[in-house]
């Protein structure tokens, strides 16, 4: 023998659920969202903390470029102000 229950629906009901489930929904995707304002404000400031320390990188590779020449130039002064031995051969 099949039963075939005729179910009824409480229209009330079934409406107040799905405004809570939507409202849930709309809570939801407004933390998220807050969430990702939050993420954002994050990563533009990691990012900015990025750009000085690539900035002051450059200037450190910089300055010891400009120290490596000033070496060199101190050396090539060194050289030209010593006296060489005649005596002495060149290798």
């Amino acid at each position: 023998m099949l039963r075939n229950p005729i179910r009824r629906l409480d229209l009330r009901l079934s409406w107040g659920r799905a405004r809570a489930e939507m409202a849930a929904c709309a809570a939801e995707r407004d933390e998220l969202r807050r969430e990702l304002v939050d993420v954002k404000r994050e990563r533009d400031d990691l990012l900015a903390a990025l750009i000085e320390l690539r900035a002051a990188r450059a200037a450190v590779v910089q300055a010891q470029a400009e120290l490596a020449s000033l070496y060199r130039e101190r050396s090539i002064q060194r050289a030209r102000t010593a006296e060489r031995d005649p005596g002495q051969p060149l290798n």
